[in-house]
Order: C-alpha cells, then sequence, then structure tokens
C-alpha cells in the first residue's frame, strides 16, 4: 500500500506556494504573448508587454509576481490506497502553507475573524481544502493562490430554468461588465453550471485551475466557453480596464446535474496572474 509522509506533504505544499507567487505558469505567459497579437489598442498592447515584463523579473528575482498573493486555495487528489503517515493531510498541507507564505516574505492576508475584529492569523492559514478521490494511487495537490481583488467581483445566481442558456450569457457579460477594472484584467472566467447552491460555486472555482485556454473536452461546452470569450471581449473594458479588445483570455465552464427546478450558475473571476502550480507526489509528474 503506498503511502506519503506529513514532512513530505509540507515541504511540497510549501514549495508551491512560493513558486506559484515567484513564477507566472507557462499556459500564462503563453495566453498574454497570444493576447499581444489579437489586442487592436496600442496602449492594450503596451499594457501586456509590461506584463511579461513583470513576470520575467519576478522569477528572476524571485519576488511576488503581485503584492496579493492571495489566499491559498488546494484542489487535492487522492486514490483509496494512499496512506497518510505521520498525521493528517490537512494538518499537513495547512503547515506547508505557513511555511511557504513565512519563508517566502509572502503577504500574510487571512483574517480570522471575518465579521468582528478581522485579526490576522499572521501566516496565511487556513487555507482552503477541495478533496477529490481518484480510483488510483495518486496523491496529487494543485495549488490557486486567489487574490481578493477578482474573487471579491465573483457572483452566485440561481436563476430560474426558463432562463436558460441565454440568462447563463446574460449574468457572465453583466458580471464582468460591472467588474470592470477591479478583477486587473485581462481576466481568466471560471464558470459552474448546475449542481446546487454550494456545488455550483466550487464548478466555478474548480474551472480557473485548468489549462489556460485549453477548451472543455465536451464539444458542446468548448463552444458555449468560445461564445461566452467573444461576448465578454466585447464589453471594450480591455487590459486593465483601460479599454481595447482582449478584456478576458479565456473562459471556462465547468457543469454538474441539477434539480428539475434549479439552474444554479456562478462566475469565479481570474486576474491575469492565473498563478496555479500542481505537485504529483505518487502517481505521475509535477506540472503548472
Amino acid at each position: 500500500m503506498p503511502s506519503v509522509s506529513t514532512a513530505e506533504i509540507t515541504a511540497k505544499v510549501r514549495e508551491l506556494c512560493i513558486a506559484a507567487a515567484y513564477e507566472l505558469p507557462e499556459d500564462a505567459v503563453r495566453a498574454l504573448r497570444q493576447a499581444i497579437q489579437k489586442e487592436e489598442s496600442p496602449q492594450g498592447r503596451a499594457i501586456f508587454e509590461e506584463l511579461l515584463r513583470n513576470a520575467e523579473v519576478a522569477a528572476s528575482e524571485r519576488i511576488p509576481y503581485c503584492q496579493d498573493t492571495g489566499l491559498a486555495v488546494l484542489f487535492v487528489k487522492k486514490g483509496p490506497g494512499v496512506t497518510i503517515e505521520g498525521g493528517t493531510l490537512t494538518a499537513a498541507i495547512a503547515e506547508g502553507v505557513r511555511q511557504g507564505y513565512t519563508d517566502g516574505y509572502l503577504r500574510a492576508s487571512v483574517v480570522a475573524d471575518p465579521a468582528f475584529d478581522r485579526k490576522n492569523t499572521k501566516d496565511n492559514t487556513p487555507p482552503i481544502i477541495h478533496m477529490e478521490e481518484s480510483v488510483e494511487d495518486v496523491l496529487e495537490i494543485t495549488l490557486v493562490p486567489k487574490g481578493a481583488g477578482s474573487e471579491n467581483m465573483s457572483r452566485l445566481v440561481m436563476l430560474p430554468p426558463s432562463a436558460g442558456w441565454e440568462g447563463i450569457k446574460k449574468e457572465v457579460v453583466e458580471t464582468v461588465r460591472k467588474a470592470g477594472a477591479n478583477p486587473c484584467p485581462p481576466i481568466v472566467v471560471g464558470v459552474g453550471i448546475g449542481g446546487n447552491f454550494e456545488h455550483v460555486a466550487y464548478l466555478a472555482k474548480k474551472a480557473l485551475v485548468r489549462e489556460l485556454g485549453k477548451p472543455s473536452p465536451d464539444p458542446k461546452t468548448a463552444a458555449l466557453e468560445q461564445e461566452l470569450l467573444e461576448a465578454v471581449n466585447k464589453t471594450g473594458i480591455g487590459p486593465q480596464g483601460l479599454g481595447g479588445t482582449v478584456t478576458a483570455l479565456a473562459v471556462h465552464i465547468e457543469t454538474f446535474p441539477t434539480h428539475i427546478a434549479s439552474l444554479p450558475m456562478a462566475v469565479n473571476l481570474g486576474c491575469h496572474a492565473y498563478r496555479h502550480k500542481t505537485a504529483v507526489l505518487l502517481g505521475g509528474e509535477s506540472h503548472g
């Protein structure tokens, strides 16, 4: 039976936290380079060039790409035969986040009491962890540091089934339009459709874990992603909200079956710092 120690998990999560803050992933860099070719505004193209230079400086100088190093969100895929030695998986991940944000000199952005004294926890813990069971004996951890500028512009709506696709499309475009420059465009739009109240928000967040611009494996959903991307880019918000033809780099949609009387939908916006890193401790290779 395969096993992983809590010390190994903690060390890997620490590494992911620092790497995600300092290094813009290859898919994000590639998308920014492609956007320069699509952007019609000279000012917009200049902004894209600055964003790419920022990524180069952050990686070479080993400093955060953005001052908001986010709330640590982790997606964990674990096989049924994998055992954790030395403690719990959750505690090991939280300790890795604590070490990563402390040792990497990353901004502590978590407050323990959200409604009253809002006292900072000083080490960016606790993280938010989503667990997923795998049929294979794998332990895979994906870190998504989510900044507040884009997160605060997210939206969840319980639509009537009669709203259909046009209703969903209207809500997505309106969410982007109201967000304006706040989520630091060019953005990535994560859309969840289906499930119920709490699950649709998870779907929208999960959509932002996908490789940037990689279409849905379902052809029908992939076509809807493209339709939404074109509609969002017609808003003219542009890079950093200063006008242009590229407001979003991509739209990703995740769906789930729902109740006959419901049509839940959620939009989770990601900023141009499309930060994500994955480590496979058992069963494959790391990427991101």
